[in-house]
């Protein structure tokens, strides 16, 4: 009965224990916004925090579907507009990968064992910085010139890629 006894408060100190650690580290979680971040400024993210901890992958997901199979372009819950506000700089002042181990996706997601494959095909940094007003002009001249000349969707495709038709 004493083993007994003995056991059972063994158990009952474990548990505690391992609570006094979960929430220790789970008060470690809201570190992961880093400074230098446009969200490191911002009072809430596009959704109250609790949400976006909970369900941000079901957003991007949702997101995504809309843009794919139903050509919706949003930003409020887009994968681009997440990198953009998260994004933070480097000491060279360029900006670091987002899924870096120490950065805001990566750490969350290393902290939880959780598997990011969004970055093997998308940008983990932002593409440039929004256009002047010169620069959009030129864009637009030179993709009406293009659309023009292309034929069809196989030439738009060709040069997205980079290539002209026929190469």
């Amino acid at each position: 009965m004493a083993r007994g006894v003995v056991r059972a408060g063994l158990v009952a100190v474990s548990l505690v224990w391992a609570l006094v650690a979960q929430t220790a580290w789970a008060d470690d979680v809201q570190t992961y916004v880093k400074a230098g971040s446009k969200a490191a400024g911002l009072e809430a993210c596009v959704e109250p925090t609790d949400v976006m901890r909970r369900n941000h992958m079901e957003l991007i997901k949702h997101q995504r579907d809309a843009t794919v199979h139903h050509g919706i372009r949003t930003t409020k819950h887009s994968l681009a507009g997440c990198i953009d506000c998260h994004v933070s700089v480097g000491p060279e002042g360029r900006p670091v990968h987002i899924n870096a181990e120490d950065r805001f996706c990566g750490a969350c997601h290393s902290f939880a064992a959780v598997d990011v494959n969004c970055f093997d095909c998308h940008a983990s940094v932002p593409k440039g910085g929004p256009l002047s007003d010169a620069a959009r002009a030129v864009q637009g001249a030179q993709g009406a010139a293009s659309g023009a000349a292309g034929q069809g969707i196989g030439g738009r495709l060709a040069r997205i890629g980079g290539r002209e038709e026929g190469q």
